[in-house]
């Protein structure tokens, strides 16, 4: 895949539909009765890249302040979806150490990883930062996790919803009615090629997780450091 076209035809389409109006609102965010959990492989940023983070929250805070904003402990890239969230899901229902293994085995041959953020794209329904890795190792690793989970009989729905191969990080999800959509967008098009930063992955963290990876929400299950 083409990361930057696929990020460009993202954010041209949803764009569009920012400004038409015909966005997605997010209605599950507050709701108190959201039980869907799974396990997720993921990557935290570097605190240098969540800082120049930061600086664009509080830009697109202050156009939509009623909107849904990843904090920075929660902000990160998914790996992999080992178990995407679903109703009910518990860890009583796994043993992790089955989970842990396979992830291990699957690191021996892992070379590093170095993603760099540049720009922003969006979805109908939220913001994201554009990830590209340095090299193919992410792409790599993500088809030997396939490969190995689907040789076991675990519980797992890698790919079930859709096959991963980008490396963005969400940042702001639409929980109300835009006040200022326009507005929203120049601020999207000031970053739409902004240079966040580079940062060499230092460790994977697998987690138990709800669907916005919120801290509150989650447990830490093991790291992997690389």
């Amino acid at each position: 895949m083409n990361l930057s076209q696929h990020y460009d035809q993202l954010y041209i389409a949803s764009s569009k539909l920012i400004l038409e109006g015909n966005y997605k609102l997010d209605n599950q965010i507050t709701n108190p009765s959201d039980t869907r959990f799974g396990i997720t492989l993921l990557i935290r940023p570097s605190e240098a890249i969540k800082a120049a983070i930061h600086t664009l929250i509080n830009d697109l805070a202050a156009i939509e302040p009623l909107q849904y904003f990843y904090p920075s402990s929660d902000i990160h890239i998914t790996v992999m979806s080992i178990i995407s969230c679903y109703e009910g899901f518990t860890l009583n229902k796994i043993k992790i150490e089955d989970y842990i293994e396979i992830i291990t085995k699957t690191l021996i041959d892992l070379d590093s990883i170095t993603i760099k953020f540049k720009g922003i794209t969006a979805s109908p329904s939220a913001i994201m930062l554009q990830g590209f890795p340095t090299d193919d190792s992410l792409n790599n690793f993500r088809n030997k996790l396939r490969e190995n989970f689907k040789k076991s009989n675990l519980e797992q729905s890698i790919d079930s919803r859709y096959t991963i191969s980008t490396a963005h990080s969400t940042i702001m999800r639409f929980q109300e009615k835009l006040q200022n959509p326009t507005e929203l967008v120049k601020i999207l098009e000031k970053y739409r090629t902004y240079d966040f930063g580079e940062f060499e992955v230092r460790n994977l963290e697998l987690v138990y997780n709800d669907w916005y990876q919120r801290e509150e929400n989650t447990i830490h299950l093991a790291d992997f450091i690389l």
